[in-house]
């Protein structure tokens, strides 16, 4: 699937890429540094957005190795429609303050396929209480 970049300001050398082929995301890069203190949370604009096909959601999940100094990122959707500069909320649920240095892989974006469910409040359809063999032989 190819998805187009919007370009916010992204440089050339940190768009999101893939150091191997077959990896689940595409590493995504800090544009400047930043301090977060323990407890702080961290809007980073990446400077870039995306064009998704319908049915597909991008998100940016940490990098095993921020995780395990305490760096998350948060994971709200960004839907197909979304047309704005994407973001990595990255939140620091260490005790201790952590330096994200600019340049440096600050997430991975990935893209996957979402259900678009219609939200009915009938189906239509009667269905019983009944466990283990209540519908019969």
């Amino acid at each position: 699937m190819k998805v187009k970049l919007i370009d916010f300001g992204v440089l050339e050398d940190q768009r999101p890429v893939r150091i191997h082929g077959n990896d689940a995301g595409a590493d995504v890069y800090m544009p400047y540094d930043c301090i977060l203190q323990p407890g702080e949370v961290a809007k980073i604009p990446l400077g870039f957005g995306l064009e998704l096909p319908d049915g597909c959601a991008g998100y940016v999940f940490p990098r095993s190795s921020m995780a395990a100094k305490g760096l998350t990122c948060e994971l709200p959707p960004v839907d197909s429609g979304y047309r704005g500069e994407i973001h990595a909320i990255i939140s620091n649920v260490s005790n201790r303050t952590q330096k994200l240095v600019k340049g440096s892989r600050v997430g991975q974006l990935v893209i996957m396929p979402v259900v678009i469910a219609d939200f009915v409040s009938d189906l239509g359809e009667d269905r019983g209480k009944g466990a283990f063999g209540s519908t019969g032989k």
